[in-house]
């Protein structure tokens, strides 16, 4: 019979070295990819008080089903300074609107968004004189007649250049 040694696992400072790495990088391997879906997925929706636009969210959401039942639709154009919004029906006739508000975001930061009134060209065409910065906006639109809200409207948009 022989006796034959079974040699041992000796741990040593590079095995400890490795585990080190690998904790540390499966860590920060996962925060980089949080960190970049973050910044890729985000809406760019800011709200001053998240508690309060929680409450108002089923209303919001009620008040656009309606206004999407209307029919009432708009298309915007952002072009050599000059910010011009055509309202029409589900037939395509123009729509009248007593007031027309445009008001432009930045997806990240609110040092640059500004709000403006456009003015009725008639024909359901509306406009105003505004150079907007190149960039990516968040423009929210609303329409009124008699008080009322008609249409509202969000769109993203990229000026490139010169507001062309």
């Amino acid at each position: 019979m022989s006796t034959r040694q079974a040699k041992e696992f000796v741990f040593t400072g590079w095995h400890m070295l490795g585990v080190i790495c690998l904790f540390f990088g499966t860590i920060i391997s996962v925060n980089f990819f949080m960190a970049y879906q973050a910044i890729h997925s985000w809406s760019g929706i800011v709200v001053e008080n998240t508690y309060v636009a929680s409450q108002q969210f089923n209303t919001k959401v009620a008040e656009a089903r309606k206004l999407n039942g209307s029919g009432i639709s708009g298309s915007l154009t952002v072009k050599d300074g000059v910010v011009r919004y055509a309202i029409a029906d589900a037939t395509g006739r123009p729509v009248l609107a007593d007031r027309v508000t445009a008001s432009f975001r930045r997806p990240v930061g609110d040092h640059q968004d500004f709000q403006v009134q456009l003015s009725d060209l008639g024909d359901g065409l509306f406009e105003a004189s505004r150079e907007v910065l190149p960039g990516h906006w968040i423009v929210e639109i609303s329409a009124l007649r008699d008080d009322q809200r008609i249409l509202h409207h969000t769109q993203r948009i990229a000026v490139i250049g010169d507001g062309q």
